[in-house]
């Protein structure tokens, strides 16, 4: 059993990818997790094209009233290949 139990959503961040396998999956994720690391949630969506000028123009798309509020930071997963993250928030004025 986990304790304390997750149940606030503390941060927030978009995870895009280069598709170097060739699955011909290009897609974003924005993963949530609670103050303590853990995965609360995700939720992904299938973008044109890989990298973050392409989640960028998909989240402004799908997501309207999420912002991306730090750079994106490029990583290189397990395998090799190329992802980037970034913090987001949902926008204040909502």
């Amino acid at each position: 059993m986990l304790k304390p139990r997750p149940v606030n959503h503390h941060r927030m961040f978009l995870t895009c990818y280069e598709d170097t396998l060739n699955y011909g999956w290009h897609h974003v994720d924005l993963f949530v997790h609670d103050e303590y690391g853990r995965e609360v949630n995700w939720v992904h969506w299938t973008v044109e094209a890989d990298g973050p000028e392409a989640a960028d123009v998909s989240v402004r798309r799908e997501e309207p009233l999420l912002r991306r509020t730090t750079d994106w930071e490029p990583k290189t997963s397990a395998v090799g290949a190329p992802y980037w993250t970034a913090e987001a928030a949902w926008d204040a004025d909502s």
